[in-house]
């Protein structure tokens, strides 16, 4: 298996060689497990291929941060028996090259075992972490052992925390920085907010880490046009959708328009 090294800082040689490029990375976020096991496992060697980070997501329960298309591929996957073990064979079954996000709520890997789950996702290479539920001071004890993990921890950050918390907020970060570009649930949207560049600035005055721009992303032009403020876009519910409904071939078409739209976008040095 040419799993990427978690110690080799993937997340950081790879925004690093897209710097050097003068370009913005796409990351893709797919669900394990959706629509079935086998289409789930196409689906990432799909992403591998043509985006810079793929983000799995651990399918959960309660998502409370997911929107409509997220909830329904979670429900589905669960229904087939998708487990956080499950999604760690996925992940090998898939023998990534590019770095790898683990997406999930905390609860899972609470369930799991934090310190097995470090150990066994370190071992398939996953390059970084990213719990939709631990706020950064909200629970020191697992902070630290994330933080001396091979893992980055990645965090997500709202429009709307005030620029007195943001050092807060990305304390212990590495990575990159999630940027959430609207506030509300996942889902595709019509429009950039038009705030988006004000708010990029705000993080980008407290942290030099790579900043990605997620929720609400779903067409090239919206993706075109956040490349030319962000380092990276992050493409979810749009991709996940087009898979539930056009299969392996559907997402590769979405992949392709979203790659071409971020390559024909020269960033500033």
């Amino acid at each position: 298996m040419s799993a990427i090294t978690s110690s080799d800082r993937a997340l950081a040689h790879g925004w690093a060689a897209l710097a050097a490029r003068r370009r913005a990375g796409l990351v893709a976020y797919l669900t394990a497990g959706y629509p079935s096991v086998a289409a789930s496992v196409e689906a990432f060697r799909v992403a591998d291929e043509l985006a810079d980070v793929i983000e799995v997501g651990v399918p959960f329960s309660d998502p409370l941060a997911d929107g409509p298309t997220i909830q329904r591929s979670t429900f589905a996957a669960l229904q087939q028996g998708m487990t956080l073990a499950g999604t760690l064979d996925l992940i090998g079954q898939a023998e990534f090259t590019k770095p790898v996000v683990v997406f999930s709520y905390f609860n899972p890997i609470l369930r799991y075992g934090l310190t097995r789950f470090l150990h066994d996702a370190a071992a398939l290479g996953v390059a970084g972490l990213l719990l939709t539920d631990l706020p950064a001071g909200s629970d020191p004890a697992v902070e630290q052992e994330l933080g001396a993990s091979p893992l980055d921890l990645i965090r997500l950050l709202a429009p709307t925390t005030p620029s007195t918390r943001l050092a807060m907020a990305t304390r212990g970060a590495r990575g990159f920085l999630y940027l959430v570009s609207r506030l509300g649930v996942t889902g595709a949207s019509g429009s950039v907010a038009s705030d988006l560049e004000a708010s990029i600035a705000r993080v980008r005055a407290v942290s030099s880490l790579p900043i990605a721009v997620g929720f609400g992303l779903s067409t090239a032009a919206q993706v075109a046009h956040v490349a030319r403020l962000a380092d990276g876009v992050v493409v979810g519910s749009a991709l996940v959708d087009r898979l539930g409904s056009d299969g392996v071939a559907g997402a590769r078409d979405l992949l392709t328009e979203l790659r071409d739209a971020l390559d024909g976008v020269e960033r500033a040095a």
